[in-house]
């Protein structure tokens, strides 16, 4: 794979050297070009100056944590976030989700289980051959990934806009936490279906009143009712 072109570049930012050095070998074998940060600082300076097309982000580092550097990143761009971190609590997943973060894995993780993640948000961030979707007051279009609620533009992560997107492709069909997993995520997910409703929730905070269209049923999953 040595003459290959990489496909992506990545960005890593760990403050453990030996934890960067694995991904990025890894990653090299999947023809991925990859950059590395050991803190927060110089991981803004790495952004602004790669302009990566994915970040993988460690939550506990000196000088600025991922949290901080998250929120920076959102500030200019919507290029894709993987958070990269031991704690696994619920509000900590919540926290990076507020933020802007596309996705969330612990640590130990597989290298393969992180590759694949990888793959299923550029997927997710380059797939924009579908037609425009309208319904009642909320518009969403996938070419220019813009949603808008009543005429007024919402930000929405990469995440959040392919979870709208499927949920309104799937109209009126009640949907199980496994099979959104499947539409959505696009790989096997080795974790529980809660980060499911952690992104809904947070989707119907974004969508104000457009948010009652997405209803919860009882003991299956979700459905997107106009």
């Amino acid at each position: 794979m040595g003459d290959t072109t990489p496909r992506y570049t990545i960005l890593i930012v760990d403050d453990e050297v030996r934890m960067r050095r694995v991904i990025a070998d890894y990653l090299r074998i999947k023809d991925f070009r990859t950059i590395e940060a050991s803190d927060g600082v110089e991981a803004l300076e790495q952004f602004h100056r790669e302009h990566p097309d994915l970040v993988l982000l460690d939550v506990m580092m000196p000088r600025m944590n991922g949290w901080e550097v998250c929120k920076e990143i959102r500030r200019v761009s919507q290029t894709p976030i993987l958070m990269l971190t031991a704690k696994s609590e619920e509000d900590d997943e919540l926290l990076g989700f507020e933020l802007g973060a596309d996705e969330y894995i612990g640590k130990p993780f597989s290298l393969k289980i992180l590759s694949a993640r990888i793959e299923a948000v550029l997927r997710r961030h380059t797939d924009t051959d579908d037609p425009a979707l309208s319904l009642s007051l909320l518009r969403v279009d996938p070419l220019a990934r813009e949603v808008y609620v009543d005429n007024m533009r919402v930000e929405l992560t990469y995440t959040e806009f392919e979870l709208l997107s499927y949920l309104m492709a799937n109209k009126g069909i009640a949907l199980s936490r496994d099979k959104i997993l499947d539409g959505v995520w696009q790989y096997d997910y080795c974790g529980d279906a809660r980060t499911v409703d952690t992104h809904i929730k947070k989707l119907r905070s974004k969508l104000g009143e457009a948010g009652e269209m997405i209803k919860t049923i009882r003991g299956i999953g979700y459905k997107f009712e106009a």
